[in-house]
């Protein structure tokens, strides 16, 4: 995994997803479009597993359902509800990929048991010593998913930033 600007790279190997230091934001629109809501989940773990080829990489990562927050306690507690997301029956939302470039990884994310394709857009790539950071981005369209409530009145895409601590395994 890294940025097409520069030639660094991690060093191959197994690493361990850091979920102290790794998170995921979001951007979207409410109320017909005309109010914006940020908020975030929390990354709960997973794996790295850095190959040569590059192309041969395998990505796995897992979402905390019930983590997410926009600020705004009663919308937090009816997007976790069986309404949306269905924190209870889905605890987890897991993106894995089996390979990935110099610009992107691409892989499925599965939520609420809907496994859909999703191309992450690499971004920064910070190497330190038997660890780095990468920074990635997406948009998630929430209605292929089976997650439609209130059309109109909740935002049918996401704008996902990640950012993602990796130390070796």
């Amino acid at each position: 995994m890294m940025p097409a600007q520069t030639a660094a790279r991690p060093a191959l190997g197994l690493y361990e997803i850091d979920p102290a230091h790794s998170s995921i934001r979001f951007r979207t629109r409410h109320m017909f479009g005309l109010g914006p809501v940020r908020g975030s989940f929390a990354v709960a773990g997973g794996s790295v597993d850095v190959t040569e080829p590059l192309e041969s990489c395998r990505v796995r990562a897992e979402i905390d359902v019930a983590s997410f927050r926009t600020g705004n306690p009663v919308r937090d507690k009816t997007v976790r509800s069986a309404r949306y997301l269905d924190a209870e029956r889905h605890p987890v939302m897991t993106f894995t990929a089996q390979g990935c470039d110099a610009e992107s990884v691409s892989g499925t994310l599965t939520v609420c048991g809907v496994t859909q394709p999703v191309r992450l857009d690499l971004g920064e790539l910070e190497l330190d010593a038997g660890a780095f950071t990468v920074t990635a981005t997406t948009r998630i369209d929430r209605t292929q998913f089976g997650v439609t409530a209130q059309r109109g009145m909740t935002g049918r895409y996401l704008d996902l930033s990640l950012q993602i601590r990796c130390v070796r395994a």
